[in-house]
């Protein structure tokens, strides 16, 4: 085995751990010998030739920065990059296939956007060694390797990349103006007009890129790289901000740039679109923070499965201890009626000049209810007045109820620690909500350190922790990898059945939906001008309405019983569209 040592220097304390506690403990050290020592940052720094993995220290350190990792044989020893000493590892790179769009897959902090940007020549991988490396010295590492093929091109200057970063709210950081100064300085094909109008972002164009909405930024940050001439296309995590029409919109786009002249890359979290948009996939397993490592290439199909199960045959690893699983049973026969916990009358509101309405609907206590519809279509403004933030103009409210709401947008403005701000939930639900949910390496940083996937993870727990009978959340499933989605939404479905109480959760990944929900509140309407919310709908109904409006047939994988998109104009297709069922 090769061993390798990662040390968080964020989350290393030594004051907190009562003076270089692993130090201390390590068998090494007390034998006279510096294994464990004080860098000239005052963090510790571990000397892994002299590491015996007893992993004293990783169970003795109450911030859990220290990683000690034992590493298979086969796997070459030298990393592709290593972000200094003790620092994470990223071993194997994924390959771009000419005429295909190749998806990467895996949880936060493994490493994702450290391959794309060692593709895309934004990171020169250092090989594990001080300083950059040459691409004479790339070229010998990846020998007899696909890579080997791609870094000569590279060289040679026969790859030209455009590269949408996974930040898009850096643009108007980083930029003043209208959004087509912006797209114009980059129009390299002349097809503004009709990139433009294909994402849907015409209307925006003569608009201060200050002031647009994440989502139409999003679009602007996509259209900015399309425009550009390249042969390699990265996009990493292009659908955030986004609804469903538009996710299915762009994955379209995206799937057109890839011919044989043209290679493609992304980085999707949902799998959904993940699915509908590439011809196969890398997986990434290993551990957040300290090592990541990109597998061979597999079908997308079998790479998804293989992802879900925790398990990769043809490698026998396995990278999680459990499989996800969905109901094969699309449809849960859940009892009519039940306890009603509200309901809302005939509600209309005015806001500027777009219109809600909202029918007559009942909430029961015990079920979980997902919402789906456009952006701009009426779905915050409409969870703002079940909390009681604004009120409608007509119509009301039958049943005024205990609300817990968590916003769409998150401020991280506050300095105060994690465990300060979730100090009930840690005392009440850490089995629960917690534990799952990974919070504990997070309790001693913090609001205004954490990333927007760790601030989501607070605001959920905040809000599921507050005692409530009716729980609204706005985009729960936003800035998180597939994994945690999928844990967030058992943890949030079991707490519902546990407690007895209802769930009225706005989202835009299907598949989150799909393995949360029980029935659906679908609004329909135009974007920017009215929005109306139906009644509540059982989830075969309300999917069927919802994917009917899309033009869109899903089924069930036989193997994973995940939600799959039919292909427009295949046999499965065209069947569904048939008989009217567009949900399996």
């Amino acid at each position: 085995m090769s061993r390798i040592a990662v040390v968080k220097k964020e989350d290393c304390n030594p004051v907190g751990c009562g003076n270089y506690l692993c130090i201390r403990v390590c068998p090494i050290n007390r034998k006279g010998e510096n294994c464990i020592f004080k860098g000239d940052d005052r963090k510790i720094g571990i000397d892994e030739t002299l590491c015996i993995g007893c992993n004293i220290c990783v169970k003795k350190c109450p911030f859990e920065a220290i990683s000690i990792i034992n590493l298979p044989e086969e796997l070459k020893k030298t990393p592709i990059h290593q972000y200094g000493k003790n620092g994470f590892h990223l071993y194997n790179l994924p390959i771009p296939q000419f005429g295909k769009v190749v998806g990467l897959l895996g949880i936060n902090g493994i490493g994702k956007s450290t391959a794309m940007q060692a593709l895309g020549g934004l990171l020169k991988p250092n090989l594990g060694k001080e300083g950059e490396s040459t691409y004479d010295e790339l070229i010998q590492f990846f020998k007899g390797t696909e890579a080997q093929k791609y870094f000569e091109k590279v060289k040679n200057g026969e790859i030209v990349v455009a590269y949408k970063l996974q930040q898009v709210d850096l643009i108007n950081r980083q930029f003043n103006g209208k959004v087509r100064d912006l797209l114009e300085k980059v129009n390299e094909k002349n097809e503004l007009d009709k990139v433009c109008n294909a994402l849907g972002i015409e209307m925006i164009l003569d608009n201060d890129i200050k002031t647009i909405s994440g989502g139409e930024l999003q679009r602007v940050a996509i259209a900015a790289t399309i425009l550009k001439k390249a042969n390699l296309y990265i996009f990493d995590e292009p659908t955030s901000y986004l609804d469903v029409k538009q996710r299915i919109i762009i994955s379209k786009f995206i799937r057109g740039l890839a011919n044989e002249n043209t290679a493609v890359l992304v980085v999707e979290h949902d799998l959904i679109i993940l699915d509908y948009m590439t011809d196969s996939v890398h997986l990434m397993y290993g551990k957040p923070g300290a090592y990541g490592i990109v597998s061979l290439p597999k079908t997308t199909k079998a790479g998804i499965n293989a992802y879900l199960e925790g398990y990769m045959a043809d490698a026998n690893v396995r990278f999680r201890d459990h499989r996800i699983k969905f109901e094969k049973n699309a449809f849960k026969k859940k009892k009519e009626g039940g306890i009603i916990l509200t309901e809302w009358i005939d509600m209309k509101k005015t806001l500027n000049n777009f219109n809600l309405t909202a029918s007559k609907s009942i909430l029961y206590r015990h079920e979980v209810v997902g919402v789906l519809g456009e952006n701009g279509i009426g779905k915050t403004s409409f969870i703002k007045i079940l909390a009681g933030e604004i009120q409608p103009d007509t119509g009301k409210i039958e049943k005024s109820v205990k609300v817990s709401y968590k916003p769409q947008y998150l401020k991280n403005d506050s300095d105060e620690l994690v465990m300060v701000t979730l100090r009930d939930a840690i005392a009440k639900y850490d089995t629960e909500i917690i534990r799952p949910l990974n919070i504990k390496p997070l309790f001693t940083k913090q609001l205004n350190q954490l990333s927007g996937g760790e601030l989501q993870k607070i605001a959920i727990a905040l809000c599921l922790s507050k005692d409530a009978e009716l729980y609204l959340m706005d985009e729960p499933s936003a800035y998180l990898d597939v994994e945690q989605r999928l844990v967030t939404a058992r943890v949030i479905k079991d707490l519902m059945e546990n407690k007895g109480k209802t769930a009225f959760i706005v989202d835009h990944d299907l598949l989150f939906l799909d393995f949360l929900s029980e029935k659906l509140a679908v609004f329909e309407g135009e974007p920017a001008k009215s929005g109306k919310l139906n009644a509540i709908l059982s989830m075969e109904n309300g999917m069927n309405m919802f994917l009917k409006n899309l033009n869109l047939t899903f089924r069930r994988d036989i193997e994973s019983g995940r939600p799959r998109a039919n292909k427009p104009g295949s046999i499965k297709d065209r069947e569904q569209k048939n008989a009217n069922k567009y949900y399996y």
